[in-house]
């Protein structure tokens, strides 16, 4: 997760601002098991079972900083092994208005709806002693943010990635990678992206970890970057009720920040009850 969906093109990646009111954000560089990191995990929710996030975050490059924030992610266990998502942000746009990478970095300052998210997540293989868990995440972004005001691609665009797991006891490990692909290839280019995240739970309370996460170009003045990024989750309640964090910085290509943080609820429905129960009922 989150994860979510990124506000501008123009800015590279999604650039998080602060989760009004409660989230105090740094400037730095959606999510999105890994939300507040840029490796995804595949497995899905469990049958009949929510997750709701309020988060924010942001991450910057040469051509400026950009926010999401406030916005919400809820994920739906809509059948066994399959998940649905949906992330709906606010978000803003802070061009660094530098020459040099005009004209993606040269603009006024915004703020507003960004680009919707939706997703299917789907476990293709679970996981035994020997064999990792594997499963595709796609994921589509709805043109809802205005492009002019640098607040959103002005195109649909899809991420498609392949993810893999394996837990051995108080670790887990997960990564994968794929291509982002843009419908509008006159203003923006496909890119791959692939990451690694290794992560252990530490007491009762937390749980710490650590990715590699690279990206491909995302356009003439965006170059691709591999970043080193590290946080973890604060469990207020197992697993009900979580404080999740992250921070990063790149480590080769471009230069680029990353920054989330979020709470998470997570809860489940009996059988009859719920949207499933609704849909069964009414459909």
């Amino acid at each position: 997760s989150g994860r979510g969906a990124r506000p501008s093109r123009k800015m590279n990646r999604s650039l998080l601002w602060p989760l009004a009111g409660l989230l105090v954000a740094v400037v730095a560089r959606p999510a999105f098991a890994g939300p507040q990191c840029q490796t995804d995990e595949p497995a899905p929710v469990p049958f009949r079972h929510y997750e709701f996030y309020v988060f924010s975050g942001m991450s910057g490059t040469p051509l400026g900083i950009g926010a999401t924030g406030p916005a919400v992610e809820f994920n739906w266990g809509a059948v066994r092994n399959l998940q649905i998502h949906v992330v709906l942000p606010m978000g803003a746009a802070f061009p660094s208005n530098n020459p040099a990478y005009a004209p993606d970095s040269i603009g006024a300052n915004a703020y507003g709806l960004t680009d919707m998210e939706i997703g299917v997540k789907y476990r293709w293989v679970k996981e035994t002693k020997w064999r990792p868990m594997i499963g595709t995440f796609t994921m589509i972004e709805a043109p809802t943010g205005s492009a002019s005001r640098g607040l959103g691609a002005g195109a649909t665009w899809y991420r498609l990635p392949l993810w893999l797991q394996k837990d051995w006891g108080h670790w887990t490990t997960y990564g994968g990678g794929g291509f982002q692909v843009v419908t509008n290839q006159s203003q923006n280019e496909a890119s791959p992206f692939g990451g690694w995240l290794l992560q252990r739970d530490v007491g009762k309370k937390w749980t710490l970890g650590a990715e590699v996460y690279s990206h491909g170009a995302d356009g003439p003045q965006t170059e691709a970057s591999t970043m080193i990024d590290g946080g973890g989750y604060y469990y207020f309640k197992n697993p009900g009720f979580q404080l999740l964090f992250a921070y990063g910085h790149s480590v080769a290509g471009q230069a680029e920040n990353y920054a989330y943080l979020g709470l998470y609820w997570t809860w489940g429905s009996k059988p009859g009850h719920g949207l499933n129960g609704f849909f069964r009922h009414h459909f």
